[in-house]
């Protein structure tokens, strides 16, 4: 269910960025404010999102949670020879 609570908040922009607003608005036949809390979803969504994968990660690494490199190199190399053995063995 989306939450409909809002919250008032205030800005100073560049000019031009309200004014590039306001025409895409105009084109859209929306509110300013339409455009604006859709961009800012869209940046939530985008490089907001992978901030915040990057920030949980960065957490998890100062929690000690993580794992050893060597130890997934080693797996993958595990994983290759046996695919290729397998294959040596069926062709």
């Amino acid at each position: 269910m989306p939450n409909n609570e809002k919250s008032q908040i205030s800005l100073r922009l560049p000019t031009a960025t309200v004014e590039a607003f306001d025409r895409i608005a105009q084109v859209l036949d929306r509110d300013r404010t339409w455009v604006m809390v859709k961009a800012l979803n869209q940046y939530l969504a985008d490089e907001g999102a992978e901030l915040l994968r990057d920030a949980h990660g960065l957490d998890e690494l100062d929690r000690g949670e993580s794992v050893d490199l060597d130890d997934v190199l080693e797996k993958a190399r595990m994983i290759v020879e046996a695919s290729e053995s397998r294959r040596r063995r069926v062709g």
